[in-house]
């Protein structure tokens, strides 16, 4: 796979601390061409985790990925490895 999460675009706003506390989800900033296999798979491989489901939003000129993760691995972790917490 030549893309790759766009992690630095990552931003840290109240409504993504909310998802990743509450509802187990962490937020990406993709590039447009890349689909939902890439991104499960990216983030399972990156992080070592499992992912539940995945739902994208495509804005103007991003994509934005939403990923959640199973009630076994905790996102909170995964945002702490990133800095966002």
């Amino acid at each position: 796979m030549s893309k790759t999460i766009i992690l630095e675009k990552v931003k840290s706003t109240e409504k993504i601390v909310r998802q990743i506390e509450v509802d187990n989800v962490l937020v990406f900033e993709v590039d447009r061409a890349i689909n939902k296999p890439d991104i499960r798979k990216e983030v399972e491989e990156l992080f070592g985790v499992k992912v539940a489901k995945v739902r994208t939003h495509t804005l103007k000129n991003k994509k934005v990925a939403y990923v959640k993760l199973k009630s076994d691995y905790p996102a909170v972790d995964v945002a702490t490895k990133l800095g966002l917490m």
